[in-house]
């Protein structure tokens, strides 16, 4: 995972299914733990807190994010 490269992976549990956590990746991913995961989400929120500084404060402007498909 390079530097500014952010991927959401969603988690859920259905309480249908006992309470099992049900994890929905995407083909080929790997799982990180220790350093190397606590690294990753600082990395991660390195990124997001340098895309909303700029609405933080009392003259904060608003900020929209746009993805390739509008």
């Amino acid at each position: 995972m390079g530097k500014g490269y952010i991927e959401v992976y969603f988690y859920y549990s259905i309480n249908m299914m006992g309470g099992q956590p049900i994890f929905i990746l995407k083909e080929g991913t790997k799982r990180e733990s220790g350093r190397d995961a606590m690294q990753n989400n600082i990395e991660a929120a390195k990124g997001i807190a340098q895309s909303v500084r700029s609405t933080l404060g009392p003259r904060g402007m608003d900020k929209m994010m746009v993805d390739s498909l509008g």
